[in-house]
């Protein structure tokens, strides 16, 4: 038995040590691992979880629907609304924290609605030292189970695990919510999340798969994998992309020469992220 065999088994044997679990499933590689082992080990008595809110994009969404149905697991769906709450919208450096604990309190009155006495995430054993990661007090204060990280599974064995469940994600890039991609101290509405997502689906269909628009207040900013900035840069995409984003309400359309990272939507001002690539033939700078 090889090491991620042995963690795999370890896992399983977790949850089925449960009377029943509710997975918050987002449909991303992490969940979906943990709802496979759960339906694996536990059957009728595993459930995933969706929270549906402005900062889930609609093709997430889709995604969850679908990858539940290919698990053969339980799927409900439950609905609120982050912008309800003023600290959220705030967007301060604990945004991830408020959403975070609204999250997770869906599932948990969602779990007991069901009479399911677990709720499960899926924070793997890297996520711990990834940075600055206020979600990861509400999992910790609101006792959800985490078996990735319980059983030291990192982001490259889930990937491997999906692929043993035969997983469609099993390669799928991390999507974080909408509001990641709008800079801390500016206000998170409605308005800002659904150019962005609509931004994001123009990019999905050109076929990039490692991407993020980012709303610095009417600039769009957008970030492709290293190996896509080439395909970004071609100028049947540049002028597609800047006339759609500035008819959904974008003043000025960016590439960051950087490409995509994480944890980008608020650089340091000495960092030239940024060139204007797709500006205006009528502006002169």
């Amino acid at each position: 038995m090889t090491r991620v065999e042995a963690k795999l088994e370890a896992a399983r044997a977790d949850l089925a040590s449960h009377d029943g679990v509710l997975i918050a499933f987002s449909g991303g590689v992490d969940s979906s691992v943990v709802a496979a082992l759960a339906h694996d080990a536990l059957g009728e008595d595993a459930v995933a979880c969706t929270a549906k809110s402005e900062t889930l994009p609609e093709a997430e969404l889709e995604d969850a629907r679908r990858v539940a149905e290919e698990i053969g697991i339980r799927h409900e769906i439950v609905e609120f609304s982050e912008l309800e709450s003023d600290a959220f919208v705030e967007n301060d450096d604990d945004r991830c924290y408020h959403c975070r604990t609204m999250r997770l309190g869906e599932m948990i009155e969602t779990a007991r609605d069901l009479e399911v006495g677990t709720v499960c995430d899926g924070t793997n054993a890297d996520d711990p030292g990834a940075g600055h990661r206020p979600g990861l007090q509400a999992v910790d204060e609101l006792e959800i189970h985490s078996p990735l990280l319980a059983h030291d599974i990192s982001k490259e064995e889930v990937r491997r695990i999906a692929e043993h469940y035969g997983l469609s994600v099993a390669d799928k890039p991390s999507m974080a919510c909408l509001s990641s991609r709008i800079p801390t101290g500016l206000e998170v509405t409605e308005d800002r999340l659904t150019r962005v997502e609509q931004a994001e689906a123009l990019l999905r269909q050109w076929g990039f798969e490692q991407f993020r628009v980012r709303d610095h207040d009417g600039l769009a900013r957008i970030e492709v994998s290293p190996d896509e900035l080439e395909r970004a840069l071609e100028l049947e995409f540049v002028e597609t992309v800047r006339e759609a984003l500035s008819e959904i309400g974008f003043e000025h359309v960016t590439l960051d020469l950087h490409g995509y990272r994480t944890g980008s939507v608020s650089p340091g001002e000495d960092e030239a992220v940024v060139e204007d690539v797709f500006a205006t033939e009528s502006e002169s700078d």
